[in-house]
């Protein structure tokens, strides 16, 4: 790649692209003209019922029923509907091979636990475990839940509830007890899915303590679930209901699969926002809008297809989880790996990579950056020529790292840095095969996905930052958020800037570049309070559930502070109950309890001591006031605040300071930099 232009893939891998294969079946049944892929997506977002309909067809999704209509828009966004007569089962369509010849799955644990399994295992596992759930009374809609780490289990446990008509939900384990309670507690699953242990970073951590915990709160759940992963030892904790998993499945034998055939948008995945204004809401999406999308995104965008080797660093609690599982769907080999990334030092998912000759690799820009601040140099010790793309999000992909991915990892690689989120299991924006990309960039939106970016009148702006909207239906929207009865909750979270526009929350802009053939986009990081350490967005309110909870600290509020190459680190003010110092002990309490109660990415890098917090008239604290403040921006509708001098306590704190050469990205409406 030459900076700061772009990279541009080879003709004949557009040529063999599934992109280019689909814009020419569309360019030949609906007699268009589509040069490039911008005018592909054009076509996309003025025919939302044919495009879906041919992706449908396109990625061949299995139906008992697609029925006649493809969309209808109804009165609002809102009440748009897709497939409503269509009948299909999410586990039928990621479980269509049973080949024993073929690998389904391929995982490693650090460098403790390598498996495989082929696709009839996968398949057979599935069906003994569907079996086991059923004869327990899982039956359609019950929530089941894991509590696991990104390992087989998980994969096997969520297909076979699907297949059941059932939701699955899930917990990473590094969350602690109330993490857990306030996600899980909200949806009352009846089973629950774990091990006893799992290991990060080369260390046993035991997992036994707190699901006895997590169950005397949790009595919805009637099974626990314990799954062998470098422990099989039961220790002296008992568990509510506990029962091995090969004990669980024990007798079944594997047979053909009943799927239950459901409409289209029956109730997938509950997935949990990041908490920072409660307890996180419970976002409930859909079966059919969650594989159309994923396929989608994987065959068209990712140029994924069967038996390529497909990777994705993530845990189950992360969004990225489900969308790796969906590349089944392509009849793809999924590489999971579970553990530290860094351990036993930063070549570790290189090393995987290599063994196992990956296709598409997934991470988040933190890593990349981490690997960049290490100096290292995969490709120097790597044959890494397999690696048709990487995938990059979690945070921005600042310029920097591009560089140094085609420098120091591979120099043919499609970088394809994407963005979308918890609330459409999905991407707005991402990469795509047919086109260029450009240093710094997102390719574009994604086909179907109206995107635009809106300035605070709702106009569409470009090369100017504003607010990421999506001003047309799309399959991936949730169905609802669970107990919001009359749906006001879930109109408010996307519906309240712009009238019925989507906002979506982040912070970005479009760009123009001359002679493009998409139109990118640069993301800046989400508009409102939400915390973004080194990738993972975390909320505010459970770090204050955990830190609140101490007798030294009367009050709190934690906000982000922009630091070097676009990511953030984690400040947390604290109002000192009288007679008390922050001392080292007091500073080292803090950040154990947040660490345990919640986990450890919620830690604070910096803490400091304030006597007053700025609220609203309403008493709500104003997160995003003192976050403008400690960057020296300016602060709006002052005026609203019920005491504005508050504010003046975070001004200039030396306890912030940055050095002079630290580059920060400043989500301002201000020129692109």
């Amino acid at each position: 790649m030459n900076k700061p232009n772009r990279w541009t893939p080879s003709d004949e891998s557009v040529k063999s692209s599934q992109m280019l294969t689909f814009k020419k079946h569309i360019e030949g049944k609906y007699d268009v003209t589509l040069p490039e892929y911008n005018d592909l997506w054009l076509w996309s977002v003025d025919n939302i019922g044919d495009f879906w309909s041919e992706v449908w067809d396109f990625c061949g999704i299995k139906a008992s029923k697609k029925g006649e209509a493809n969309f209808i828009a109804g009165d609002s966004i809102e009440d748009a509907e897709f497939f409503p007569e269509a009948r299909l089962n999410f586990a039928e369509n990621l479980l269509r091979s049973r080949d024993d010849d073929r690998t389904a799955i391929i995982f490693r644990g650090e460098d403790r636990v390598k498996r495989e399994l082929s696709f009839k295992e996968l398949y057979d596992e599935v069906s003994k475990t569907a079996e086991a759930l059923k004869d327990i009374g899982v039956i359609e809609g019950d929530r089941v839940a894991g509590y696991l780490p990104n390992m087989p289990e998980a994969i096997i446990a969520m297909l076979a509830t699907a297949s059941l008509g059932g939701i699955w939900v899930a917990a990473s384990p590094d969350f602690g007890v109330q993490g857990v309670l306030d996600r899980l507690g909200q949806v009352e699953p009846k089973v629950l899915f774990s091990v006893n242990a799992y290991a990060y970073n080369g260390k046993d951590i035991d997992c036994r303590c707190k699901l006895h915990d997590i169950l005397e709160q949790l009595p919805s759940v009637e099974n626990t679930v314990i799954c062998d992963y470098i422990s099989d030892d039961t220790g002296d904790t008992a568990l509510k209901g506990e029962i091995n998993y090969k004990d669980f499945t024990n007798g079944y034998e594997a047979q053909d699969i009943d799927f239950a055939q459901l409409p289209f948008n029956h109730p997938l995945y509950i997935m949990f926002s990041s908490g920072t204004t409660g307890v996180p809401k419970c976002i409930v999406h859909g079966a059919g809008g969650t594989l159309l999308q994923h396929v989608k995104e994987h065959r068209l965008h990712s140029d994924i297809k069967e038996d390529d080797k497909e990777f994705y660093f993530t845990t189950c609690g992360w969004m990225m989880w489900q969308w790796l599982v969906s590349g089944l769907a392509c009849d793809a080999t999924l590489m999971l790996y579970d553990g530290s990334p860094f351990y036993p030092d930063g070549y570790a998912l290189f090393d995987f990579a290599e063994e196992h000759k990956c296709n598409f690799f997934g991470t988040s820009a933190k890593f990349v950056d981490s690997l960049k601040k290490a100096g290292l140099s995969p490709k120097d010790k790597h044959d890494l020529s397999s690696i048709k793309m990487l995938a990059s999000t979690g945070s921005p992909l600042v310029h920097e790292s591009f560089d140094y991915i085609y420098e120091h990892i591979g120099e043919n690689i499609h970088i394809s840095s994407i963005s979308g989120g918890t609330d459409i299991v999905s991407c707005f924006v991402l990469g795509n095969p047919i086109s260029s990309v450009y240093r710094g960039e997102i390719q574009g939106a994604g086909l179907g996905m109206n995107v635009d970016v809106f300035d605070e009148n709702g106009q569409s702006i470009t090369n100017m930052a504003g607010d990421l909207v999506c001003k047309s239906p799309f399959p991936s929207m949730p169905i609802k958020f669970w107990n919001d009865g009359d749906g006001q909750k879930y109109h408010d979270a996307y519906f309240n800037s712009f009238d019925n526009i989507w906002c979506h929350g982040d912070w970005c802009a479009f760009t123009e570049n001359e002679n493009t053939d998409s139109k990118g986009m640069i993301i800046y990081g989400r508009s409102d309070a939400t915390l973004n350490p080194g990738g993972v967005r975390i909320g505010t309110a459970e770090i204050y559930r955990q830190v609140e909870k101490l007798p030294e600290i009367k009050e709190s509020i934690a906000v982000g502070q922009d630091i070097e190459d676009g990511d953030m680190r984690v400040v947390l003010f604290v109002i000192l109950t009288a007679d008390v110092d922050l001392n080292e002990e007091l500073e080292k309490k803090i950040k154990q309890t947040i660490r345990s109660g919640a986990s450890p990415r919620h830690v604070p890098a910096k803490i400091v001591t304030v006597t007053d917090i700025p609220r609203t008239k309403s008493g709500k604290i104003t997160e995003l006031a003192v976050r403008n403040v400690i960057h020296g921006r300016k602060i709006k509708n002052a005026e609203a605040l019920a005491n504005p001098e508050a504010l003046e306590q975070f001004k200039n704190r030396s306890e912030l300071a940055l050095p002079q050469n630290n580059n920060i990205a400043s989500p301002t409406k201000n020129k692109m930099p």
